[in-house]
């Protein structure tokens, strides 16, 4: 068949390219003369405990599962290099942004985010943009989303949230009083929300559409000079997104869509690439800033803020082996080198422990040993010791406590990770959930949508919302009133024509 995809043919690919079969053998490596038939008592007999072939391929089958990932489970993974183009030493001191021209390989996994590891692609769910640069100076994650804001501004609530998007505990089903309940409840969703239930929030595939770091981060030069900076990362293949209709479709003929389009993409030479740009704002602006600039539900004005370019992602090579590159791809923010620091958000300090800790627990305490996460552009070398998967010679006979005085490895106080910097403050549990939730929600509803796009977006709300508890679908359209009157009317006219339509028995799909 001439109409074959490069995915389907992977296997074809493969056998061509390999020529005539290895001989098969067990996995310490000793040969296997039969690998259809057990050892039997006679003929129609009980399987001997002594059949060691049966025994290692069964135990080593009850145990090829690891747990998913509690978030971003579903994804697709490509590896490529990223380029600088544009000189940003004066802002920032990391090696990778040395010179215009410099190249560092790069691991990219992108997701779902509350989706189970088999769900489809195209649900309306925001999507992960995780980016691994293998720098000299160790490896730096850059662990974003395709959108610039997020549903909550302090990680306490994140379990919480993250509930409310997986399934009743009871029913095992996704439940809308769960999502529409935890969202009406805490109105620093709307902005978020808003930005889901619009076109975006179905993206066409991985391709098109953009990635962000959300977080504010800092950057350091070399002179120790600081700045706040956002990343953002603008798909060159423009954006295209997937309509409802469209959506629902290929989640039942085609769930591994996105997966689909991103191997064929780069399979067929067709490589994927994104512009990196970031928003550059002073410490004397942050502290006169008119919000809180670290505030994950808020963005910052581009007019006021305008991108900076800095270079290119470039994906050109797919995984050689699902499993061992992109289900062990593992990225945490904590995963940062000089010149590229935390700044104070809250949801971002929450997410320096809560990765890697995720990671230990899934993949094991060596799990930065497995060769997609080892910093294999520089080398690892601590006083960290043992523990399961320890692959690297363990770090053979240095000495494994410090200080030592027997050529152990040395702190070297001209890399310090982090500037100096000065807080004093009460410490106690501030309230942020009053804060200002819906002047951004409003600006982006008049400002930003089309009238067609404002249409779409009301009835891909009001579409969800209507299975909800009527009581909470007034607490949530009292928060999108608050943003934009009409934006909350809208809604409320839908909720109620969805109400008449059940009453009459009507099918809601002619809504």
């Amino acid at each position: 068949m001439t109409d074959r995809s490069k995915s389907a043919d992977q296997l074809k690919e493969y056998s061509r390219d390999k020529g005539n079969p290895d001989a098969l053998t067990t996995g310490h490596g000793a040969p296997v003369d039969n690998k259809t038939d057990t050892l039997t008592v006679g003929e129609r007999g009980q399987v001997v405990l002594q059949d060691v072939m049966f025994l290692d391929e069964m135990a080593h089958f009850d145990r090829e599962r690891i747990p998913e990932r509690v978030v971003h489970a579903k994804g697709a993974g490509a590896f490529g290099y990223f380029e600088v183009t544009h000189d940003i030493t004066k802002y920032c001191k990391a090696k990778v942004f040395e010179r215009v021209g410099k190249r560092s390989p790069i691991a990219v996994r992108f997701s779902t985010v509350g989706g189970e590891s088999g769900s489809a692609d195209t649900v309306r769910d925001p999507r992960g943009f995780a980016v691994k640069l293998y720098t000299e100076e160790g490896n730096w994650d850059l662990v974003g989303n395709n959108t610039p804001i997020f549903f909550i501004r302090d990680p306490l609530m994140f379990p919480s949230f993250i509930h409310t998007q997986k399934r009743n505990p009871v029913t095992h089903l996704k439940d809308p009083d769960m999502f529409w309940d935890f969202i009406s409840l805490r109105p620093e969703t709307t902005h978020q929300v808003s930005f889901l239930f619009s076109d975006r929030g179905i993206p066409d595939g991985y391709c098109h559409m953009n990635g962000y770091g959300s977080h504010t981060f800092k950057m350091v030069n070399k002179n120790d000079e600081g700045v706040y900076v956002k990343f953002h990362y603008k798909t060159d293949q423009g954006i295209k997104n997937l309509s409802v209709d469209r959506a629902g479709f290929l989640a039942g003929a085609n769930p591994d869509y996105g997966l689909k389009d991103l191997y064929d993409a780069i399979a067929n030479g067709n490589y994927p690439t994104w512009t990196l740009y970031i928003q550059v704002m002073s410490f004397d602006e942050a502290e006169k800033f008119r919000w809180n600039p670290f505030d994950l539900t808020k963005v910052w004005p581009q007019a006021e803020y305008p991108l900076i370019p800095v270079g290119k992602f470039v994906l050109n090579r797919n995984p050689k082996n699902y499993f061992a590159e992109v289900e062990q791809l593992a990225f945490s923010p904590a995963h940062m080198v000089p010149g590229i620091e935390p700044s104070p958000d809250k949801m971002l300090q929450g997410r320096l422990f809560s990765y890697d800790d995720t990671h230990r627990h899934r993949l094991g305490p060596n799990y930065t040993q497995i060769p997609v996460n080892c910093p294999f552009a520089t080398k690892a070398r601590n006083y960290q010791r043992d523990g399961p998967m320890t692959i690297d010679g363990n770090q053979g006979g240095a000495p494994n406590y410090f200080p030592n005085s027997f050529s152990g490895p040395v702190d070297n106080r001209k890399f310090a990770l982090s500037k100096t910097f000065v807080a004093s403050a009460d410490i106690k549990r501030y309230n942020s959930a009053n804060e200002d939730n819906f002047s951004q929600v409003g600006t982006f509803y008049r400002k930003v949508l089309t009238e067609e796009e404002k249409i779409r977006l009301c009835k891909n709300i009001a579409g969800h919302l209507k299975d909800a508890q009527e009581f909470i679908q007034k607490r949530a359209v009292r928060n999108f009133s608050q943003a934009d009157a009409e934006y909350g009317r809208r809604i409320e006219q839908l909720l109620a024509e969805y109400k008449k339509a059940k009453a009459a028995g009507t099918p809601q799909a002619q809504l």
